[in-house]
């Protein structure tokens, strides 16, 4: 059974389905497989065949009438937590149902799967585990991950999202417990980004926890000892990176959730040797410059004459503002003047001249090699965020701290409106409690001229009779089309680059419509996704073309037109629909 299910898996990595099974195949087998599981679905030609008949109750159910069925489950549970049990146990036993209800009902399930639920869900994995999902690697299987690779039933995995659970959302250190951010991450790469589910793996590196809650916890699923440190933490994220490229040469490993100190040499190491990138770094620097790009065309402006105040000096806070550089640059400015229009603030306040005004706090304590650029002399070291909106003057807020909600005041943003006629206001920090703002706020205290972007799902607010819809600047616009990208045209695709980052993020900004720009959205309707995804990818194809080798564009069966990469890209795309598996020719019993 296992051959002919990998056999079915090349079919389908070929975007071919998979042939009627024989009839000596065991239904039941099919029926408990995730993959290939209708449940009510089969109809009675697959019942009487695979010998189900009498397994499941009598009546058939369309894809239809099962969405719906599920819809009012999950709707009439009171609380996040419980509806997201309910679609994990779902994406348990039926993939494609699920990913079908992720797709159709992104709005409304996203956040049950991702941002801002998964956050509770790692908090309570322990509690709530049900069954393995992905793949985990401890310091007791070292020398072993290339073998254990290979218990993975999948020939050809695409896309690895992996963390060491060190520094999950806002919350820190989770350990193994944060797994439930790769299959969050992964769900919408196979709903958003149409991956089909069996060419993703999940991954957590279980280098051990040092939360002691977690370490004296009975219900704690991970190694509990103290994490791994120095030599011994990148020998084994060493041997994790060359296992997979022997195991799947063309895999896209993205790093997900690791804690700063880790991330930033993590990725600077691995990112022009293997098909890897960091999610936190360039995935949020990617989407946030897009966000940025269609928040300056709604504000009558440019990414060129935008000034920014970052809160967060962060990995994902230095990441986030190194790409907006490289997008101004890319817009025609020199890297000198792109840098001069930002302020970086820490939690002892913005990075700046060491005058003595403010006790120079980060000066004393010394600067990292990565907070030293971003030093602006035109305000003091140590200035709090109101005293370097009034000195410098920025037309855009940008928070990723990830620290207690609320740092934008309404001070704060009522001093940009003096001069700036619609401020741009991006509470990135996740989850919802760690927003810097709400956009009720924003448009509160702007009287409704500010164009809003946040990092979690927030509702619509209506504003002296006029209703805004602020977009979630949401990592699933861009990430689900560079995997996309990668996936489809590896050889195009060696390394991801920067510029494919920014080829992805104004891709990402090019995909809104008017409609959804009077709305107030910076960001495309999630109802869209797919939409946007195949954009991004488009464009991705289209940066690896431009670099590739004469010999890899001659190669390439890909079409280099845009309308036939657009149609290739759609074409290659799994979709979330059940398939026949068997010949429908009636059976006939003598």
């Amino acid at each position: 059974m296992r051959r002919m299910r990998r056999g079915w898996q090349r079919l389908l990595a070929t975007r071919t389905y998979p042939t009627p099974v024989k009839t000596e195949v065991k239904g039941t087998e099919i029926m408990h497989d995730p993959l290939w599981n209708k449940g009510m679905a089969f109809d009675w030609p697959e019942r009487d065949r695979l010998n189900l008949r009498g397994l499941i109750p009598p009546r058939v159910k369309s894809e239809k009438e099962q969405v719906e069925r599920v819809l009012r489950l999950v709707r009439s549970e009171e609380t996040d937590i419980r509806k997201n049990l309910i679609l994990q146990d779902l994406h348990d036993r039926n993939e494609t149902l699920f990913h079908k209800i992720v797709l159709e009902h992104i709005g409304e399930i996203a956040p049950l799967i991702y941002t801002p639920t998964v956050g509770i869900v790692c908090q309570m994995f322990g509690v709530n585990y049900r069954r393995p999902r992905g793949m985990y690697f401890s310091r007791h299987d070292r020398g072993l991950f290339g073998t254990m690779l290979h218990n993975w039933p999948s020939d050809d995995v695409k896309v690895i999202v992996v963390t060491d659970g060190s520094r999950i959302l806002g919350l820190g250190d989770l350990g193994a417990h944060g797994m439930g951010i790769p299959v969050g991450k992964l769900a919408l790469y196979c709903a958003a980004g149409g991956i089909a589910p069996h060419h993703v793996l999940p991954v957590v590196l279980d280098v051990g926890t040092n939360n002691p809650d977690l370490l004296a916890s009975e219900d704690y699923i991970g190694t509990p000892e103290k994490r791994l440190s120095g030599d011994e933490y990148y020998e084994f994220v060493d041997e994790f990176m060359q296992a997979v490229e022997a195991r799947w040469p063309k895999c896209v490993v993205q790093f997900e959730d690791f804690e700063t100190p880790r991330a930033v040499p993590l990725l600077a190491k691995y990112r022009d040797d293997y098909r890897c990138f960091n999610d936190d770094i360039q995935g949020t620097g990617c989407v946030t410059l897009a966000g940025l790009l269609s928040a300056a065309r709604n504000a009558g402006t440019s990414i060129t004459d935008i000034k920014v105040l970052c809160a967060g000096a962060g990995s994902a806070g230095l990441g986030v503002c190194a790409q907006i550089v490289d997008g101004m640059v890319e817009a025609g400015m020199s890297r000198e003047d792109a840098m001069a229009r930002f302020v970086v603030c820490t939690s002892q306040g913005a990075l700046g001249k060491p005058d003595g005004s403010h006790g120079d706090p980060n000066a004393t304590r010394g600067l990292s090699d990565d907070r030293k650029p971003w030093v602006n002399p035109l305000v003091s070291d140590g200035a709090s965020m109101l005293e370097a909106i009034t000195a410098f003057r920025p037309t855009c807020l940008l928070g990723l701290a990830a620290q207690p909600g609320g740092l934008f005041t309404e001070e704060m943003i009522k001093a940009m409106t003096t001069y700036a006629p619609a401020p741009i206001i991006m509470p990135m920090s996740n989850p919802t409690s760690k927003a810097e703002c709400t956009p009720e706020q924003a448009y509160a205290w702007s009287e409704g001229t500010a164009v809003v972007a946040t990092g979690s799902p927030f509702a619509p607010v209506t504003i002296h009779g006029k209703t805004h819809t602020p977009s979630q600047c949401n990592n699933m616009y861009v990430f689900p089309g560079i995997g996309l990208a990668a996936a489809v045209a590896p050889s195009l695709i060696p390394r991801v680059t920067d510029k494919m980052l920014y080829r992805a993020a104004v891709a990402c900004a090019d995909a809104m419509t008017a409609e959804e720009r009077a709305e107030g959205r910076t960001f495309p309707d999630l109802k869209r996704i797919r939409d946007v995804s195949k954009a991004v990818a488009c464009a991705v194809i289209e940066e690896g073309f431009r670099t590739a080798s004469a010999h890899d564009r001659l190669q390439s069966i890909i079409p280099q037109d845009p309308a036939g990469l657009e149609a290739y890209v759609e074409f290659q795309m799994w979709k979330p629909v059940y398939h026949p598996l068997v010949d429908p020719t009636p059976r006939h019993f003598d």
